[in-house]
């Protein structure tokens, strides 16, 4: 690789990172070929993007946008690297665990490092925390719940108490009726 195609890969990564606000790096060492043909597609099909480049390139990208920012990233660019980068916070988590699931024998591809939402988790002991992640919209549905949730509560006691009294009032009637 000479020093314009090594410039011309550092500026499409400057371009992933300016572009996505969350990037996960991994380590998809001793996978076969079918099986990160298998893992890109899946990516695919979740709207992550999954590329592999090299570490010195990838750290010289991080450092070129804002070295203070991406510095606790730079100890997980070690072996071989894949980077997945979504402006979802959890699907590239999501995607791992179920890999190493479909694929009960890997452990890989391994989290060594993730960038989401501005903070670092580093190590795949991390993992399961990322999957919890709730995304915006996940968010926005749950404070919607609890919104609606009080109002709900008081139109079914209005309703309960609007049976009890119109029941009350028939058994009234029906009650002078009898006798």
């Amino acid at each position: 690789m000479n020093k314009d195609q090594k410039n011309e890969v550092i500026e499409v990564l400057k371009s992933k990172f300016s572009q996505y606000s969350n990037f996960y790096i991994t380590n998809t060492e001793s996978l076969t070929v079918a099986q990160v043909n298998h893992l890109r597609r899946v990516c695919f099909d979740k709207n992550v993007e999954m590329k592999v480049a090299k570490n010195t390139l990838i750290k010289k990208a991080l450092e070129s946008l804002d070295n203070e920012k991406y510095a606790g990233i730079y100890e997980a660019l070690n072996g071989v690297t894949a980077l997945m980068f979504s402006d979802s916070p959890k699907e590239p988590a999501v995607i791992i665990s179920t890999f190493r699931k479909a694929n009960a024998k890997l452990e890989k591809p391994v989290l060594k490092a993730a960038f989401v939402a501005d903070e670092i988790y580093l190590g795949d002991n991390q993992l399961a925390n990322l999957t919890k992640i709730k995304t915006k919209n996940e968010l926005i549905g749950e404070v919607i719940g609890l919104l609606q949730s009080p109002a709900k509560r008081v139109i079914a006691a209005l309703l309960e108490k609007g049976k009890k009294e119109g029941g009350e009032a028939a058994a009234e009637v029906a009650a002078p009726a009898a006798e």
